[in-house]
């Protein structure tokens, strides 16, 4: 068993690779735009669920803000973060332009084409996990 900062690191793998590769990720709508709110949020957070679940992706910490998401995932890295993200933003704007109308009016696109991500190895996990917790105390 491999430790990391004291504890056991959990392997996933597939038939070629094993791995343990998470990132915390943050996106914004178009202009920073305070629009996820009134519903969008919890149907956006169902729509990653569902993007993770389609893709093996193991989605540790997610939490949206009114003009942001946080989200902590592992993903197999031979499917990729970029692929991921890049099914989830687009995912979620198709839906949730068509599932509230009133987003369509307010921005041309729902997502900005940009995102951060940086991979979790350093810190401590559940440091990572309290700061996306913490996001709507701050």
């Amino acid at each position: 068993m491999l430790y990391t900062n004291g504890m056991p690191v959990k392997y996933k793998s597939n038939e070629n690779v094993v791995y343990s590769c998470k990132y915390h990720i943050v996106w914004c709508p178009k202009y920073r735009r305070s629009v996820l709110i009134k519903g969008v949020d919890v149907r956006l957070k169902e729509i990653i669920h569902e993007v993770c679940n389609e893709f093996q992706a193991n989605l540790i910490e997610l939490e949206v803000m009114s003009d942001h998401v946080h989200l902590l995932v592992e993903v197999d890295p031979q499917f990729g973060v970029t692929k991921l993200i890049r099914y989830m933003k687009g995912r979620s704007s198709r839906f949730l332009r068509a599932e509230f109308p009133w987003l369509k009016s307010r921005l041309p696109t729902l997502w900005t084409n940009s995102y951060f991500v940086s991979t979790v190895g350093g810190t401590p996990l559940e440091v990572v996990k309290q700061y996306i917790e913490n996001q709507k105390n701050v």
